[in-house]
């Protein structure tokens, strides 16, 4: 393992893992087998592509279908049986100006030798109507940062079950009615009897209305009915194409198309010990094949950093 340095840098992760998908958990695998100290923070097991496909039978040593959530789960515990921690929390801000570098999540920061970014390509723009105009004043992508604001008032949550299981839960704790907007899936049986969660599957939401403030949501039913629903607030987890990169604030090169930049020899960024792997780096074929072979490469990189950082501080 690499040195760990004083006592004052005992909780510093050699390698910290932004993203809990195939190339994320695959550095994190090759990390941890080099024995390296390594911390996956991954925002939710249920986010990722892989996670949401139903159907994989074209990943080597597979010989039954599973889903890919089933995939990820594998990818996880074999991280983890190999000393590997994996959190579920979420990255908003870094620092790679600090050596070592420190990782923000809502619940603590963390300090790392070496970082590996990891987090997809499932951003979006905003994309209804109003979403951006109410962004900060109804509209918002953090039950953690915003739910206690709408104490007792009625709110709208958009995305995809089970995914929004636990974003769910945390809006249900301060708000008053809860309208939940999904293509499928179900509630959680803890939460089916809860009269103040309305289930509204495959309505189409149109736009988001008001004044100074959110007030009011708009949807089509299935039947191409619109619904107005009164609301104070509206927590939008919907996903698209874009690579995952806002939490960096402009600290790593990107292209002109948004993705990060990096050499695919080395998975390196334009910072000296930041590496990235899978669709955050964009690329035309997308394969959790793919990104868990990059995701080794950026491993055995951040390892050649750590270890040549240590050998020149002695």
């Amino acid at each position: 393992m690499a040195d760990q340095g004083s006592s004052s840098q005992e909780n510093v992760s050699d390698v910290i893992v932004i993203g809990g998908g195939p190339a994320g958990l695959g550095a994190a695998i090759y990390s941890a087998r080099a024995r390296f100290r390594t911390l996956a923070l991954d925002k939710n097991p249920f986010a990722g592509a892989l996670a949401r496909a139903e159907k994989i039978y074209n990943y080597p040593g597979l010989t039954k279908v599973v889903p890919g959530a089933e995939l990820i789960s594998l990818f996880r515990n074999h991280a983890e049986s190999l000393g590997a921690e994996v959190l579920q929390q979420e990255v908003i801000g870094i620092d790679f100006k600090k050596y070592p570098f420190e990782i923000i999540t809502l619940e603590n920061t963390y300090m790392a030798r070496s970082v590996i970014i990891a987090t997809g390509a499932m951003g979006r723009k905003p994309s209804i109507q109003g979403e951006a105009e109410f962004l900060g004043r109804g509209v918002s992508y953090c039950a953690t940062c915003d739910a206690a604001f709408f104490r007792e008032q009625a709110v709208a949550v958009l995305g995809d079950l089970p995914e929004i299981e636990d974003e769910i839960a945390l809006v249900k704790r301060a708000a008053g009615r809860i309208y939940c907007f999904t293509k499928g899936g179900e509630l959680p049986e803890y939460m089916k009897d809860e009269k103040k969660i309305e289930l509204l599957r495959g309505y189409r939401v149109t736009d988001i209305r008001g004044r100074d403030v959110v007030e009011a949501i708009a949807a089509v039913d299935p039947s191409g009915n619109e619904r107005v629903f009164t609301v104070a607030g509206v927590f939008i987890y919907l996903h698209g194409t874009s690579p995952i990169t806002d939490f960096l604030a402009g600290s790593l090169e990107l292209t002109p198309q948004g993705c990060l930049k990096v050499n695919h020899e080395e998975m390196s960024t334009s910072v000296e010990g930041v590496y990235a792997a899978g669709d955050v780096t964009c690329k035309r074929i997308r394969q959790a094949v793919i990104a868990v072979a990059e995701g080794c490469v950026a491993s055995i990189s951040a390892g050649r950093f750590v270890s040549t950082k240590a050998r020149k501080a002695k």
